[in-house]
Formats: structure tokens, C-alpha cells, sequence
């Protein structure tokens, strides 16, 4: 497989975790980018990286990366994507990809065009568990998909000045781990949720805090979404089906399904994956994409999840100030 040269777009914490994955599996990382050089450097210096780069331009200029990952906060994915993209830099974005669909559609149709590819950091969408379990989910063994709960609550600290609680760098519960929830939802559902029922609760600062999520298809498969973010919850996500249950927990990143048989009561356990690898198995699937001039099955499901993600956003009637 050929190798292809990273380019790093920020130096928060989950591009030390990425650096780390790229580590361990290129034993390299080519590019790094932050908006200062001083702040490239310290990266540079940390993870032995070829170059360090304080403009963003400069690193897209380069003509050996050949794949950027952004790392920014959510406001600003569809800007630095949309750059890369016109530079003809295959892209990999952290989880949300863009903050609404009309921005992810603009970028898959200039991906489209320049054949490039674009995928992204919902780390479940990458664990080689959840290949398995849909799997078994699709040969009919259990029957149908009846019902799917998603329940995310991560309690973060009080501070209206943290990211996570400003409303001008796209915060709340839905994008920071709402999308983990649609995903999951989405992942194992039949087809694309048509019906969107929800309300919020909001922050101080505006934004959404904790919600309640109903989706359901036109297969009549229907999921039930609960996210806090000033409230801890079990990372769970359980799939109803005819024949029995299947039970992920700490789901986006899971290693580990149960599942219990209707008939008797019976359980079984699958378990496939590191959870320590979760980024990983991002870079592998990126490159993986890439090489097969595909990647359709993934994008298939982060273009439902922001649509879907849009949809409820567009019920509470929670614009960011920037859009």
C-alpha cells in the first residue's frame, strides 16, 4: 500500500491522540500546522514530525501531504476543509465534520469533483466491532431492528468560558457527543431516519445542554437519543431486535457487545478491537478509502448523521452566530 504523508491541523488533545496513532502506524508524521509556529514546533519536537508550520496556506501548499486532518474546533472544519480540498488535499475532520449539512454537501460535491476523498473522526464508525455485530444484525438471526436506545451524558465542568459552552465555537452536547448517539442510531438502522422529534434543554451560554432525541424510518425502525453535558450518563447503546438485544457499552469506542437471546434468556459476548487503537483504526480506514477510491460506505453514514443532526437543530430553532 503506498504511504501517505499526514499533515495535522491543530495541536489540541486529539491531535496528540492521532499524532500517537500515526506513530505506531507509520512510525512518521510529515506535517504540522497550529496558528502560531511556536506551537508547531513544540508538536514538532514531541512527536518528531518532518515539518512545522505556523500558516495554514504554507501546509497546504506543501506538495508532498497528501492527507489534512483537522483538529480545530467545530466552527472552523468547513473552512480549513474546503481549503484543503481546493489545494487537492484528501481530507480526515474530527467528529462533527461540519456544523450543518449544507456545509458538508458543498464539500463532498467539491470532493466529487476534484476526486478526493472525505471521511471522519466518529471513532465507531471505525471499530472493527461494530463491522461484526451489523454482521449478525443483517444475516436475520436476531430478526428485525425494532428499537435502539443511545444514551450519552459527559458531565463537564462549569465554566461558560470552555469551548464546550460557547455557542460562537459551535459547543453543546449535539456536536461535541450527540453525533456519537446519531451515529450509532444511524449505523444500525435500515435506512435514514424521516421523522425527527426532539426537545433541548439550554445552557446559560445558549447552547443545548441536555435533549431528548426520537428518530424513526421508513422501515418503522425507531431509536430514543438521551444527552447531558452537565449530567454523567453510561456511554450505552442497545439495539432491540425480534429475537433478543444487543448491548454496547462505553459504545464509542466499544470493543465489547452482549448479547441476550429472547427465547431463553441466554447471553453471548463478542468482543473484537482495542478500544487503545480506536485512531488507529481511523488512519487505516482513511488510507483504506483512499487506495479503493471509495470510502462510500462511511460517508453514507456521516451524510445522514449531519443531516439528521441539522434536522434537530433546526426543530429547537439553535442557529450558531456564525452561520
Amino acid at each position: 500500500m503506498k504511504k501517505y504523508n499526514w499533515g495535522i491541523l491543530g495541536t489540541g488533545w486529539i491531535a496528540h491522540e492521532m499524532g500517537d496513532a500515526l506513530k505506531r502506524v507509520h512510525d512518521e508524521i510529515y506535517a504540522v500546522c497550529d496558528v502560531t509556529i511556536e506551537g508547531a514546533k513544540k508538536y514538532q519536537e514531541e512527536y518528531g514530525v518532518v515539518k512545522a508550520y505556523g500558516n495554514v496556506d504554507e501546509m497546504l501548499d506543501d506538495e508532498n501531504v497528501d492527507i489534512v486532518y483537522i483538529a480545530t474546533p467545530h466552527n472552523l472544519h468547513y473552512e480549513m476543509m474546503i481549503k484543503a480540498l481546493n489545494k487537492g488535499k484528501h481530507v480526515f475532520c474530527e467528529k462533527a465534520i461540519t456544523v450543518n449539512e449544507r456545509q458538508l454537501e458543498e464539500a463532498v460535491a467539491i470532493a466529487k469533483e476534484k476526486n478526493l476523498i472525505i471521511s471522519d473522526g466518529t471513532t465507531l464508525l471505525h471499530m472493527p466491532l461494530y463491522r461484526k455485530v451489523k454482521e449478525i444484525i443483517t444475516s436475520g438471526k436476531l430478526g428485525k431492528v425494532k428499537m435502539i436506545q443511545v444514551n450519552f451524558g459527559s458531565c463537564k465542568e462549569y465554566d461558560v468560558k470552555n469551548r464546550f459552552f460557547a455557542k460562537e465555537l459551535a459547543g453543546g452536547a449535539l456536536l461535541d457527543i450527540g453525533v456519537y448517539a446519531v451515529s450509532f442510531a444511524r449505523y444500525f438502522m435500515t435506512s435514514k431516519p424521516n421523522v425527527v422529534l426532539t426537545t433541548a434543554n439550554y445552557f446559560e451560554t445558549g447552547v443545548d445542554e441536555t435533549s431528548g432525541i426520537v428518530l424513526k424510518n421508513p422501515d418503522e425502525e425507531m431509536a430514543v437519543i438521551s444527552l447531558t453535558m452537565r449530567a454523567k450518563q453510561p456511554k450505552r447503546g442497545m439495539i432491540a431486535l425480534e429475537e433478543g438485544y444487543i448491548e454496547i457499552y462505553n459504545f464509542p469506542r466499544g470493543n465489547k457487545a452482549t448479547i441476550t437471546y429472547t427465547v431463553d434468556g441466554h447471553s453471548e459476548v463478542i468482543e473484537l478491537g482495542d478500544t487503545d487503537l480506536a485512531l488507529d483504526y481511523e488512519v487505516n480506514d482513511m488510507e483504506r478509502y483512499i487506495t479503493e477510491n471509495g470510502g462510500k460506505e462511511n460517508l453514507t453514514y456521516v451524510r445522514d448523521v449531519m443531516a439528521t443532526l441539522t434536522a434537530i437543530r433546526n426543530q429547537w430553532g439553535m442557529v450558531y452566530p456564525f452561520e
